[in-house]
């Protein structure tokens, strides 16, 4: 699925990375430990998550496979992590959706969980 298209599902707002919208992602992942997200072995992967702290990006980068990080229930993070992920190549997007709301809507779209369940 294109990013554009997770913008359109999520009505998602954004915040970095409008040039790389047309990057696919196959998977995502919802989760707030991050711990979880390190386990997580898919490749061009989504993460939603309501943390909005600089770890959400340090993770991505160790993991590598990880376009976009959405931030759910509206959070907006601060401008360090902004800076953080545009320098990594990750798109930032935020949405109104709750996590369990989000994550629904791109499965019922299409986008699929991983190779973990």
């Amino acid at each position: 699925m294109k990013l554009e298209k997770v913008k359109e599902i999520l009505n998602a707002e954004v915040l970095c990375g409008y040039d790389r919208l047309s990057e696919e992602v196959n998977t995502a992942c919802g989760a707030d430990l991050m711990s979880d997200v390190l386990a997580s072995k898919d490749e061009k992967s989504l993460l939603l998550t309501g943390l909005t702290n600089v770890q959400v990006v340090r993770t991505a980068e160790v993991l590598g496979d990880i376009v976009c990080i959405v931030f759910v229930r509206g959070k907006k993070p601060g401008p360090e992590i902004l800076k953080m992920a545009d320098s990594a190549s990750i798109v930032i997007m935020k949405t109104d959706y709750p996590l369990f709301i989000a994550c629904g809507l791109l499965y019922k779209n299409g986008l699929n969980c991983g190779s973990e369940f």
